[in-house]
């Protein structure tokens, strides 16, 4: 089974007010867990890899090859997208090259001016391809990649005039971070996100699903979110189920220090994430 891009999904999400998933995968186990939660939940599904992982996995040709050959080996039939995370000008354009379904370029952090210019460059090299484009408008707080953010709002004209530039969905700051949330974070900013939705009437994605309460999640679901990242989430999850492994001595007895079983409890941690959060979007059985 090919990737598919991200637009009719998306658009379905949309108009239907559920989300997808969108997982990052750092490594092998990574992306095998991601495809078996979405094969055990019969939904569809995004992969997406950050610029940093990719250099860590070994290019992002590497990883794009990595999640085609799990598919084929777990008989995946749900649909895939393989969607390049917060990539720069650069890293959009190679992952546009070596065939991912679906790109970000995240130019928020230019001028917006040249956001906007290249974005529509992105834009014509990708859907030239058949390939689907996620920009972003207003910093999303924390950090990935190297590239800190203050999570102020995004603005509803810029959010606008960036739509108009013909991307498929747009991720706009609504008071969402990267990474852990502090203990006094306010929550997200649902006035905004809805005059967003208005104005631009398009998918929107929320950076930073890991650590938001369930109940802040939905109801951004059901004003215009329709795919929502994860990450952290499931790092935490895989840390903490390796360290109860290792602290139960498990890994000394027998040959539980074999790679196969010491990385299994964190596997299932992870697993475990990611279909509890399908079931938190609401995403639909494939049909």
């Amino acid at each position: 089974m090919s990737f598919v891009n991200a637009v009719d999904m998306t658009r379905d999400a949309y108009k239907n007010h559920y989300a997808i998933g969108a997982f990052n995968t750092n490594n092998l186990e990574w992306t095998r867990c991601i495809l078996k939660g979405a094969q055990d939940t019969n939904t569809p599904v995004i992969i997406q890899v950050s610029m940093g992982a990719a250099k860590y996995m070994g290019g992002y040709k590497l990883v794009k090859d990595l999640v085609a050959d799990e598919m084929e080996s777990m008989n995946i039939t749900v649909p895939v997208v393989m969607h390049l995370d917060h990539g720069n000008y650069e890293a959009a354009k190679e992952c546009i090259e070596v065939g991912y379904s679906s790109v970000m370029f995240d130019g928020h952090d230019l001028p917006f001016a040249e956001n906007l210019e290249k974005t529509k460059e992105i834009v014509k090299l990708a859907h030239a391809k058949g390939i689907s484009v996620e920009a972003e408008v207003g910093s999303i707080g924390g950090e990935e990649d190297g590239i800190i953010g203050e999570g102020e709002l995004a603005s509803v004209e810029e959010a606008k005039t960036l739509a108009d530039t013909g991307i498929d969905i747009l991720a706009a700051g609504i008071g969402n971070i990267h990474g852990k949330y502090p203990e006094n974070w306010t929550g997200l900013h649902f006035d905004r996100l809805q005059e967003i939705s208005d104005a631009v009437k398009m998918p929107l994605v929320l950076h930073g699903g890991s650590g938001i309460p369930k109940d802040q999640i939905v109801k951004a679901v059901k004003a215009g979110i329709s795919k929502v990242n994860v990450n952290t989430e499931n790092q935490i999850a895989f840390a903490n189920a390796t360290r109860a492994y290792i602290e139960s001595g498990a890994d000394q007895i027998g040959k539980g220090y074999d790679p196969r079983k010491l990385l299994a409890p964190g596997k299932k941690a992870i697993v475990d994430v990611i279909t509890s959060r399908i079931g938190w979007f609401e995403t639909p059985s494939v049909k």
